[in-house]
């Protein structure tokens, strides 16, 4: 009967239960983060594809004594992990290779982040680009944002790996920031991860007001004129000959870029309608699904609950505001140039939210005039932005040593 009692006894001091009152106050915290995170992408449907699978990455991560967070940052610690050699600091017992760090070698190792664009890609038109290439100019002036917190993080005393990292939360491209930090600073993908996606998720909060405070209501309801048809011809040379370009300009950003380019080849051939379908839904929902829960599984509360996190989180908001902004500025300036022919709410559209910031353009346009149909040419700033934070993020990688 004792020895019953005593293994009783045991079980209880062992489980996750009795841990929750034995130092992990942080893992708590995390899992009612995590809770909040899937109400969001479920009842609010804020990026429900990827924030449901991070936030229970999330919830994973910190269920005491479950042992199932990411235990490594680099591929020689992944090494070590296999082996044996890492030791859990709590326990003092080695560490083993579960599923999410086996999972987790896909966005370490850079292969989940460009299959996802490649995804993308071959769900992307790119007519309303191709139709007013000065589109480019409102998709890169949405990057402002991305060097604008670079700068702000480097003052605030984080170091050149860290402050690039942050940054690339400005472009709203959670692929992007997933690759450019799994290189730069591994060890912050967990916070970063979370703001990009929660950031891309708020676009329709976020966006509004900068857009009303920066614009006139003459300015808003601005009517734009129908695009020009765009050719087959053009769109089969548009994705090879913007591989070809950004590639030779900056091969850091040749990965994303290309395979981007890849599935809009894909898409607009008209010969591989079958490799099309399949990267834009079989493959891309299983890469998301791989990315989403081993990225949440990064956030154990022990190492994310930091000041150093809510810095980024702030920074991350203020990347996103200035990119925003920035994006209208420059939407404001064609205006001007254009004789009012252009609407500069279709600027804001130069974040990488794809599609969901030109539905706010749109959305906003229409509270100024009920005609207005802003969301063709606010596709066409939204594609370049894809394109610019793939480009801002090769710019990084090779300023930035690593």
């Amino acid at each position: 009967m004792a020895q019953f009692l005593d293994a009783l006894k045991n079980l209880a001091s062992e489980s996750g239960v009795a841990q929750f009152f034995t130092g992990s106050w942080q893992n708590l915290i995390m899992i009612a983060v995590a809770c909040v995170l899937l109400w969001l992408g479920i009842k609010k449907g804020f990026e429900p594809l990827l924030m449901v699978p991070i936030a229970f990455g999330m919830l994973l991560a910190n269920l005491p004594g479950a042992n199932l967070a990411v235990h490594y940052h680099d591929i020689p610690e992944f090494i070590q992990l296999i082996k044996g050699n890492l030791i859990d600091g709590t326990t003092g017992q080695p560490l083993s290779a579960g599923l999410l760090d086996w999972l987790y070698l896909g966005v370490k190792a850079g292969i989940y982040p460009p299959l996802i664009f490649l995804g993308i890609g071959a769900m992307t038109d790119f007519s309303p680009l191709i139709a007013r290439p000065s589109s480019f100019i409102l998709g890169a002036a949405a990057q402002l944002g991305i060097f604008g917190a670079f700068l702000m993080a480097m003052l605030l005393g984080f170091d050149p790996q860290a402050a690039g990292s942050i940054g690339i939360i400005g472009g709203a491209d959670g692929p992007t920031a997933i690759l450019t930090t799994s290189i730069l600073k591994p060890s912050l993908l967990g916070p970063i991860a979370v703001a990009a996606y929660s950031y891309m998720a708020l676009v329709p909060i976020i966006q509004p007001p900068i857009m009303k405070a920066l614009t006139t209501k003459k300015e808003r309801a601005v009517v734009m004129e129908t695009l020009r048809p765009v050719s087959k011809k053009e769109k089969i040379l548009f994705p090879i000959m913007v591989t070809v370009v950004v590639s030779l300009i900056l091969p850091s950003a040749g990965v994303l870029v290309g395979c981007l380019m890849l599935g809009n080849l894909l898409k607009e051939c008209g010969v591989t309608e079958r490799l099309s379908k399949m990267a834009q839904n079989e493959l891309c929902n299983i890469v998301t699904l791989m990315l989403g829960l081993s990225v949440g599984a990064t956030t154990n509360g022990k190492t994310f609950l930091t000041l150093d996190t809510l810095k980024i989180v702030l920074l991350g908001l203020i990347a996103f505001s200035v990119g925003t902004a920035g994006g209208v500025l420059f939407g404001k300036l064609m205006y001007v140039v254009t004789k009012g022919k252009v609407n500069p709410l279709i600027g804001s559209a130069g974040v990488s939210a794809v599609p969901m910031a030109a539905r706010v353009s749109q959305k906003v346009g229409q509270q100024e005039n009920p005609s207005n149909f802003l969301l063709m040419h606010a596709m066409g700033p939204n594609v370049s932005g894809v394109i610019g934070s793939a480009v801002a993020a090769g710019v990084l990688l090779a300023m930035i040593p690593h």
